[in-house]
């Protein structure tokens, strides 16, 4: 049973917030807003830990899909300190979506993202 709360929705949108942004400097305070300090990012192409290497992760996928923003798939499913979501990367100019996935997120008492085990669905060959 799902506990959706305005808590995981809030961290959700941080998340995209911080995914979505490309200059260094937004960069770098939307992380700070999305994550703990101490805060990880996992998925099967990264293992990473703090703000500094959780935006080169991003800097990183925005240098290999630039044109390219993270949208959600779906509604944020949650309860206690755990939230979950699909999102894809959708190419502005054209609307296609090459890559898709599924995170899963450990919030923290401050609502700041503790931890995030990332999961690739759908990835183009050669990525």
């Amino acid at each position: 049973m799902s506990v959706n709360t305005d808590r995981h929705q809030t961290a959700a949108a941080r998340y995209f917030e911080a995914w979505n942004a490309t200059e260094p400097e937004a960069l770098g305070k939307a992380v700070a807003e999305a994550w703990a300090p101490e805060g990880s990012y996992t998925d099967p192409l990264a293992d990473v830990t703090g703000h500094a290497q959780i935006a080169a992760v991003i800097a990183a996928a925005h240098e290999q899909f630039p044109g390219f923003v993270f949208r959600p798939l779906g509604a944020v499913d949650g309860h206690h300190d755990t939230a979950r979501f699909g999102w894809e990367l959708v190419n502005e100019a054209d609307g296609s979506a090459p890559v898709a996935g599924f995170d899963v997120v450990t919030l923290g008492e401050d609502g700041r993202i503790l931890r995030v085990l990332g999961f690739l669905d759908r990835v183009p060959a050669g990525a």
